[in-house]
């Protein structure tokens, strides 16, 4: 077997496979033997057919196959052993039917060659990284969060935004006196949570209230319109009569129930930062402040990789592609997607995303960048402490989060979201390793500015 490459243009080439006897008839023979000892053949009992019959039923058909894929193997073959950077599948030239008498064969396969980007990424290319400034006021408002999601419900003297409340509800007539015939609507074990009514001036209604006091409210208008849901669940009564409540209830208050926000304390810290990781108040201000930080990371980042994407377009993206041959591939691998009539459109509608691809994986191959499965293994680790928090699941054995972060790689297409973004995440980093990356540290305002400014000029475009 022969296998070389002739260039067509600066974008294109062919490759020439040669194939001689040698490369095929054993092969051909073990697949007719295996035909014959496998098939009912009319006429002959299972594997007693021999190797000349078999070859005037089958011979034609079993050779095509054969050769023909003889012939593919040997050119992704020679693609992956040259190192040749080909985009989309080779393209078969002058298809021919196999003539049986032939004993040498020559197959010619057109490919479109992707073009050589000479990445340079070093100390001379300046990108600006933006750090959002964690300030006071954001440490108090996260410690304020964080104490009141690990506080305590206790009983309270008086209702306050996030109270509870807990009495009788009795259902009103129009002059406001409680309703004492047998269909009246009375719950005895009432329950409501001011802080969730849509209507806000029904809420205010109940603020300041202690025990023992009565409140006059509409719960019809607590819910807001079509959840009846809501007024069903409040008054112990069916969707279908909630379609009926209109009127006013009043609540005898009998327990207020508070929100008490957590004590700083040894307790405290562990909940949540782990065990023996903050002691003291200094060093929870500072757990504060590196959370904040951390969580406003991204944000830096995000711009930090939309300046590198810009600039590795502008200075890269003028490059030639391949498209006359990429369109007559398309055509031939993908015939009910694409014809004479669409390629044009669709493939100016490919060509962006085939640019940065191809950009990206220079970048990639120049600064090193690769993803093993412990880098997908973190990241889904990582999603699945995020999913845990959700529901206020903070500390979660690595046991239980990893086995849950590889039923999310299971699935291929979690996966390969996981593999772009991991791939994505390690690349922006090395471009920021290898560059000057001037630091800027802004305010939250100032930040928000500058996404503003880049949305606006983005839409411009």
């Amino acid at each position: 077997m022969n296998v070389a490459k002739e260039p067509l243009s600066e974008t294109s080439a062919k490759i020439v496979v040669k194939l001689d006897e040698a490369d095929y008839k054993d092969k051909v023979n073990a697949e007719l033997k295996r035909i014959g000892q496998t098939h009912v053949i009319p006429g002959f009992r299972k594997g007693h057919v021999s190797i000349d019959q078999l070859r005037r039923r089958f011979g034609r058909e079993v050779k095509s196959d054969i050769i023909n894929r003889e012939a593919a193997h040997a050119v992704y073959d020679f693609i992956e052993k040259e190192g040749i950077h080909a985009l989309g599948n080779p393209l078969a030239l002058n298809v021919t039917e196999i003539n049986l008498t032939d004993k040498d064969y020559t197959f010619e396969y057109e490919i479109a060659l992707a073009p050589e980007i000479d990445i340079k990424l070093d100390k001379s290319v300046t990108l600006p990284f933006y750090t959002i400034a964690v300030d006071d006021k954001m440490v108090e408002e996260q410690d304020k969060g964080l104490r009141e999601q690990f506080g305590a419900q206790v009983p309270g003297d008086e209702v306050d935004a996030k109270a509870l409340v807990k009495g009788t509800i009795m259902q009103l007539d129009a002059d406001g006196n409680v309703i004492t015939t047998e269909d009246a609507i009375q719950v005895l074990d009432g329950i409501v949570a001011p802080f969730t009514f849509s209507d806000k001036s029904q809420a205010d209604l109940f603020m300041g209230k202690k025990v023992g006091d009565k409140v006059r409210f509409n719960p019809a208008a607590t819910a807001g319109e079509d959840n009846l849901a809501e007024v069903a669940s409040m008054l112990h009564i069916s969707k279908e009569a909630a379609a009926d409540v209109k009127g006013d209830f009043e609540m005898s208050i009998s327990e207020i129930i508070v929100a008490r926000p957590a004590e700083l304390g040894e307790e405290y810290y562990t909940n949540v930062f782990g065990p023996d990781k903050v002691h003291n108040e200094e060093e929870y201000k500072q757990a504060l402040t590196n959370m904040i930080a951390g969580q406003l990371r991204p944000n830096s980042e995000a711009f930090f990789s939309d300046d590198a994407h810009k600039y590795l377009i502008n200075t890269y993206g003028d490059i030639t592609l391949p498209l006359d041959t990429l369109k007559r591939i398309l055509k031939a691998n993908n015939p009910e997607e694409f014809n004479d009539e669409n390629v044009d459109e669709r493939m100016e509608q490919m060509v962006p995303g085939l640019k940065w691809q191809l950009i990206s994986d220079a970048v990639c191959k120049t600064l090193g960048v690769k993803v093993e499965e412990a880098d997908l293994l973190a990241r889904a680790v990582a999603i699945a402490r995020q999913q845990f928090a959700q529901y206020g699941m903070y500390n979660i054995d690595d046991e239980t989060v990893t086995d849950a972060a590889k039923r999310f790689l299971a699935n291929d297409n979690f996966r390969e979201r996981i593999y772009d973004e991991v791939r994505n995440g390690k690349m922006y980093y090395a471009i920021r390793q290898a560059v000057t990356a001037d630091e800027k540290t802004v305010s939250l305002d100032e930040f928000k500015a500058l996404v503003d400014e880049r949305n606006k000029a983005n839409e411009a475009e």
